[in-house]
């Protein structure tokens, strides 16, 4: 049976999608000097209402939690309200929309907050923020004990402003080297308390995220992304496979509304992971409802479902491009191709 990638999808027989195709958190850094929603982003997200869910841009959970400038959060009851009209945007155009939930951990920056840079362990990354090359990364603080659980609480309640912001769910961001991921990997990784040396361990923080924010606002509202072996800020170490076997089987007993990879090309294979992509390590670890991303074009994430690879494929840059993306892939319409210059645009 060949799946119809335009026909209507059931996330957790709960949230109604208009058709598989998702809109991947895509920074664009257009939010005010107050980190609120703009009204620009109401425009932006709007237009792509077509997809059957919009995935924000990673929108940070307390202050401690930015790195990068104009990056929108939640955790103020002014950016809640310019989140409120973006929602409500999307549902009057018919869209569904997911909020994604970040902390930067230790690429974050002070010069966007007063206090410490909170990762893993004392471990720092070279280089320096984006968009303002004259800030470079600093050796961060290791978390307290006390210090996650306040982390813990604080994704659970930017996940409450998030459904009060009017959003479907949320997305957890446990990918891509931010916090939650640096938590899962031996070379952000070194403590030797309950949050670190073994598998278990090293899930824990991420486990605790997940379940604190489905205790607050649903287990089919809360989603998941993780990138076993796209090291983005992290150095590769063989050992974070078995971090990843670990997390898996339980997060499948969660019943999340969905786990989704993170990589900017799912062709790529990693050492680390046994010689697979992340979609192929994902699946063969969770049976949920897997998301697929990473240059894959509609005809290409069509055959991936069909294959069984994944459920839904996440589009990024081509709906920069094509805020009309659906109606252009239904009606045959060639797409205008994505170019870096677009990430300057707004609309």
């Amino acid at each position: 049976m060949t799946t119809d990638l335009l026909a209507p999808f059931k996330l957790n027989n709960t949230i109604e999608l208009k058709n598989r195709v998702l809109m991947a958190p895509l920074t664009r850094c257009m939010a005010d000097d107050n980190l609120v929603p703009t009204q620009d982003m109401v425009e932006y997200y709007a237009r792509r209402a077509e997809t059957g869910l919009i995935i924000s841009e990673a929108t940070i959970i307390r202050p401690d939690g930015q790195g990068y400038p104009n990056t929108p959060g939640l955790f103020t009851s002014e950016q809640i309200q310019g989140w409120k009209k973006v929602t409500d945007a999307v549902h009057a155009n018919g869209g569904k929309m997911f909020a994604q939930l970040w902390h930067v951990g230790r690429v974050a920056h002070p010069h966007f907050f007063d206090g410490d840079v909170l990762a893993p362990s004392a471990i720092g990354v070279e280089g320096s923020v984006p968009r303002m090359r004259e800030l470079t990364y600093i050796t961060p603080k290791a978390a307290t004990t006390d210090d996650i659980k306040s982390l813990v609480a604080d994704f659970a309640k930017a996940a409450e402003n998030a459904i009060e912001a009017g959003f479907d769910g949320v997305e957890i961001h446990g990918a891509n080297g931010y916090l939650v991921d640096q938590f899962l990997h031996y070379a952000a990784n070194t403590r030797s308390d309950e949050y670190g040396q073994t598998p278990e361990n090293m899930s824990r923080f991420a486990l605790e995220v997940t379940d604190a924010v489905i205790a607050a606002v649903g287990s089919d509202r809360t989603a998941l992304r993780l990138t076993p072996g796209a090291y983005f800020n992290m150095s590769e170490d063989s050992r974070d496979k078995a971090v990843f076997d670990y997390l898996l089987p339980e997060l499948e007993k969660r019943d999340l509304a969905y786990l989704h990879g993170g990589i900017f090309d799912d062709s790529m294979r990693f050492d680390s992971l046994e010689g697979k992509s992340i979609s192929e390590f994902l699946r063969a670890g969770y049976k949920g409802t897997l998301v697929g991303v990473g240059s894959y074009s509609f005809e290409s994430a069509k055959e991936a479902i069909n294959d069984a690879k994944f459920d839904l494929i996440a589009i990024g840059r081509p709906l920069i491009a094509n805020p009309d993306y659906i109606s252009k892939i239904a009606n045959g319409e060639e797409l205008v191709p994505y170019s870096d210059e677009m990430l300057a645009e707004l609309k």
